[in-house]
C-alpha cells in the first residue's frame, strides 16, 4: 500500500466480530445493501459463487441467517451472465424495486426487478436494461445504480467507466423507475486529490440529513488494486460536493481478512442508538467478505 494510512478515522471502529459474512465455504460475498426492516436488518448482497444477487436477515446486523439466491443470472437475455450490485426501495403499495447490475461481454448495465410480495422474490421488469452507458465518461459500462425516492421522483446515482472497477459517480432522474434522464452535468464527482480516491471513485450510497442536506459514502482508489470507502457532503446531493477531511474512513487492515481493500459502503443512521452503522466487503487476495464499521454520535466532521 503506498498510502499508510490507519484503519479508520474520524471516529469509526471495525466491529470485533469481522468478517460477519463469507467464508470458504460460502464464497466470496461483496457490494452488499442494507436495510432496516421489522425484525431488524436485510442484507442485500452479490454472491460470486453463483453470480447472482442474494438475501440474508439479522436481528441485530451483525450475526446473519439464512442465504437465499433472490435474482440468478439469465443468459439468454445477452446483458445478464452475471447480476449483482443492487439496491432497493420499498413503495407505499407494497412493491419492492430493485435496481441491479447486469454484466455480459464486458459490460455492465442496468435493470430493473420487481416483488410484489414485500421482497420475497424478484421478477424482472424486462428482458431489457433500464439504463446503459451512452456518453464518453461512461465508457463500457454503468453499474452500482443506488436510487431514494424523494416527492415522486427516483434519484439514481451510479458508477461509471471501465468494467473492473468504475471512474467516476453520475446522476439521474426518472418519475417511473424505467426511463432516466441523466444530469447533463455528469459526471457529477470524479477524483480527488488526496490519495485515498486519486485515481477513481465508485459505489456509492447517499443519505439525506435532517438539514436536507445529502451525505454520499463512496469508494476510492488510490490504485486499481487499493480502495477505501470515503464520504463527502452536497447541498442537493449532486453539485458542490466536499469531502470530510477524516477521510478516508475505513481502510484496509493489513494482515487481516480486508487487508488489501475495502469497498462498497452501506451505511444506516440509528437515531434511538444515536450512531452510524457502515457494512463494507473487504478484500485480501482473490477473496472478499463482508464487514461492518460503527461510529458513536451524530456528527461525522
Amino acid at each position: 500500500m503506498s498510502c499508510d494510512y490507519p484503519p479508520t478515522r474520524g471516529g469509526w471502529v471495525k466491529c470485533p466480530e469481522n468478517p460477519l459474512l463469507g467464508s470458504a465455504e460460502i464464497g466470496t460475498c461483496f457490494d452488499v445493501h442494507v436495510r432496516r426492516i421489522a425484525a431488524g436488518y436485510r442484507m442485500y448482497f452479490s454472491w460470486r459463487t453463483h453470480q447472482a444477487i442474494a438475501v440474508t436477515d439479522s436481528s441485530d446486523g451483525i450475526r446473519w441467517g439464512e442465504l437465499k439466491i433472490l435474482l440468478p443470472p439469465d443468459p439468454t437475455t445477452g446483458w445478464e451472465d452475471k447480476v449483482n450490485r443492487n439496491c432497493v426501495v420499498e413503495e407505499d403499495d407494497g412493491r419492492v424495486l430493485m435496481w441491479y447490475t447486469g454484466q455480459a461481454r464486458k459490460r455492465s448495465l442496468i435493470g430493473l426487478a420487481v416483488s410484489r410480495d414485500g421482497g420475497a422474490s424478484f421478477q424482472r421488469f424486462s428482458r431489457e436494461p433500464v439504463m446503459i452507458p451512452e456518453f464518453p465518461w461512461e465508457k463500457d459500462s454503468v453499474m452500482n445504480p443506488f436510487v431514494l425516492k424523494e416527492n415522486g421522483v427516483y434519484r439514481m446515482w451510479y458508477a461509471a467507466g471501465e468494467t473492473y472497477e468504475p471512474n467516476a459517480l453520475g446522476y439521474a432522474e426518472s418519475t417511473d423507475g424505467v426511463n432516466w434522464k441523466k444530469s447533463r452535468i455528469n459526471p457529477i464527482f470524479c477524483k480527488g486529490d488526496a490519495p485515498c480516491d486519486s485515481t477513481r471513485v465508485g459505489g456509492c450510497e447517499v443519505l439525506k440529513r435532517p438539514d436536507g442536506s445529502y451525505i454520499m459514502f463512496y469508494i476510492g482508489y488510490e490504485d486499481i488494486h487499493t480502495a477505501r470507502i470515503c464520504a463527502a457532503t452536497s447541498p442537493d446531493g449532486i453539485t458542490r460536493w466536499r469531502r470530510l477531511e477524516a477521510n478516508p474512513l475505513v481502510s484496509p487492515s493489513p494482515g487481516e481478512w480486508d487487508g488489501e481493500a475495502c469497498y462498497k459502503p452501506s451505511v444506516i443512521f440509528e437515531p434511538e442508538h444515536r450512531r452510524w452503522r457502515l457494512w463494507y466487503n473487504g478484500r485480501a487476495g482473490r477473496t472478499e467478505y463482508v464487514g461492518m464499521a460503527v461510529h458513536e454520535g451524530i456528527e461525522l466532521e
